[in-house]
């Protein structure tokens, strides 16, 4: 597991290089506000926006998570344990005002950046964020 991307995979790549041509700035793996060893794929502070694309095998997608049959029991309770945490965290940021999006590492990367522009303008104009 140690040899496995947490950060920078090709997805979250794509979406930072998106949204960095359509002219948005942004912090990455910001950290969540009091939560410890908690980070934010791409964060728009200012405004309170967090991104996170999460890996469809870590995260439980309901499409493509496979469960792996060696060792089965010990990845069934990790993976619960990190769906458990995902939603943890996204209660913990919205309730701190933070406007929470998250996509699935196979979602296209064109429109996945083209929902969080548009919701960063919406926060920015003031729409949405009281």
């Amino acid at each position: 597991m140690s040899r496995q991307v947490s950060k920078d995979t090709a997805a979250e790549l794509a979406v930072r290089r998106l949204l960095h041509s359509a002219g948005l700035r942004y912090r990455v793996e910001y950290r969540v506000p009091g939560m410890a060893r908690r980070r934010i794929d791409v964060a728009f502070p200012g405004v309170k926006v967090a991104v996170l694309i999460d890996g469809c095998f870590w995260h439980g997608c309901p499409v493509h998570a496979t469960h792996p049959r060696a060792n089965a029991e010990w990845w069934r309770q990790k993976l619960e344990r990190n769906m458990a945490r995902d939603i943890e965290t996204t209660e913990h940021l919205r309730a701190q005002g933070w406007e929470v999006l998250r996509f699935w590492e196979h979602e296209a990367p064109q429109d996945v950046a083209d929902e969080v522009r548009r919701v960063v303008t919406q926060r920015k104009n003031g729409v949405g964020n009281g």
